[in-house]
């Protein structure tokens, strides 16, 4: 047969038919950030309806705070938000103190000031690091933990500890900073200092942040203006602020969303009088001229809530900053005296603190005794799950870990 005889290929069409498909995303899978599963109904490659599933990691939290005495249930909150478990230890032992009537020294403050924001800093470093994983890019996944690494290695030295602390505790810290230390090996490496000599530990920390502070650039070359990262989140995942207020989101979500609400600034007095006198800026969307935003960005999306955790970074690495220079002059000592015998009076407490994934609430209720009556905890995770469905209606299937890292979800503070 001769080739003129054949049919035009420029000519045929292809019915392309597509079937309704339930998909499972999880729960053990990496973009889902801890074992959630996503119910995904999709047609073809477009997802219609995305339904969240929880309760793989609940751990019984709340119910075992009401068993054991404060300090005793200090361990349990590290285990919620394990990537943040200094903030955590900070939200209740805030909420014991405010039902107690408890105000504890400016130093003990100072402290809780220096280590909160350096967990906010490796907090967000990870959250980082894991988005670009998501979105397929593995440099930053290495970056960010090598960087936290160093903060782990500085926690280690204060506490002992290096994911679950139980530092901050009812009353202030439980040990003053430690004057000298061998200088952090892997700090060593990244500066070329020489490992192993003695060095004091907040020398430590402004070395490790004069560092960091150029390593922020690179981040921004290899994620935020890369062009592909931003093909991924500019314009998907867009979150109103109207939504974001209705669904209870709160933190960088909210703020990615244009809401400039935060709690170190405008929450309660027993919580903001710990950055009084603190220079820091709001980081929220829209954001500035000199930010060099892209021009696909819109207000909510995806790229917006990830700015805003890059800029909270820089502004943690600045209070750390004045921490460090107002510990030697703050008075008092590093922590008040509590027994895990104290009875607690009668009556209720409710606090939120800024944690990194957003406001993060604890709430005792005493009856005489020392183990609370009711404890119950209030997740900022459990409300940005909600704005999954929403938010995935509609999508390509690729795009939904693209959406779901940028709420930055941390499962153990859902499940509790």
């Amino acid at each position: 047969m001769s080739t003129t005889d054949l049919p035009d290929q420029r000519v045929i069409e292809f019915d392309v038919r597509t079937d309704e498909m339930l998909v499972n995303m999880g729960p053990q899978h990496p973009s889902t950030h801890g074992v959630l599963r996503l119910l995904l109904r999709t047609d073809g490659e477009v997802v219609h309806e995305v339904t969240p599933h929880i309760g793989y990691l609940h751990r019984c939290a709340e119910k075992v705070g009401e068993n054991i005495s404060g300090p005793q249930w200090i361990p349990y909150t590290d285990r919620m938000d394990y990537l943040a478990a200094m903030n955590m230890n900070l939200g209740l032992s805030l909420t014991f103190e405010k039902l107690l009537g408890m105000e504890v020294p400016p130093k003990a403050m100072t402290l809780r000031l220096i280590i909160c924001e350096l967990g906010r800093i490796a907090s967000h470093l990870m959250g980082m690091g894991a988005y670009g994983l998501d979105l397929g890019s593995f440099t930053p996944f290495l970056y960010a933990f090598r960087e936290r690494e160093v903060i782990l290695d500085l926690f280690e030295e204060v506490c002992g500890a290096r994911l679950t602390y139980s530092y901050v505790t009812i009353g202030g810290v439980t040990h003053d900073l430690p004057r000298h230390i061998p200088f952090p090996p892997g700090l060593a490496t990244l500066t070329g200092h020489q490992p192993g000599v003695t060095i004091d530990w907040s020398d430590a920390v402004r070395i490790f942040l004069d560092w960091l502070d150029d390593r922020i650039r690179e981040y921004h070359i290899l994620l935020t203006r890369n062009s592909i990262f931003i093909q991924r989140t500019a314009g998907l995942g867009v979150l109103s602020a109207d939504m974001a207020i209705s669904h209870g989101c709160t933190g960088p979500v909210l703020r990615g969303s244009g809401v400039s609400f935060d709690l170190r600034r405008d929450g309660e007095p027993i919580y903001t009088r710990m950055y009084d006198g603190y220079q820091f800026d709001v980081s929220y969307a829209p954001f500035r001229p000199e930010d060099h935003v892209p021009r696909e960005v819109v207000v909510g999306d995806n790229w917006c809530r990830f700015f805003v955790r890059m800029q909270e970074v820089c502004e943690s690495i600045r209070l750390v900053r004045q921490g460090l220079d107002a510990y030697p002059q703050a008075e008092g000592g590093y922590r008040l005296p509590f027994r895990m015998t104290t009875r607690l009076p009668v009556g209720e407490a409710y606090l939120e603190t800024e944690a990194p994934r957003g406001q993060m609430g604890f709430y005792i209720v005493g009856d005489g005794q020392p183990e609370p009556m009711r404890a119950r905890a209030k997740s900022s995770s459990f409300c940005h799950l909600s704005v999954i469905p929403p938010l995935c209606a509609g999508v390509l299937l690729g795009d939904i870990p693209s959406i779901v890292g940028s709420l930055d979800v941390v499962m153990g503070e859902v499940d509790r």
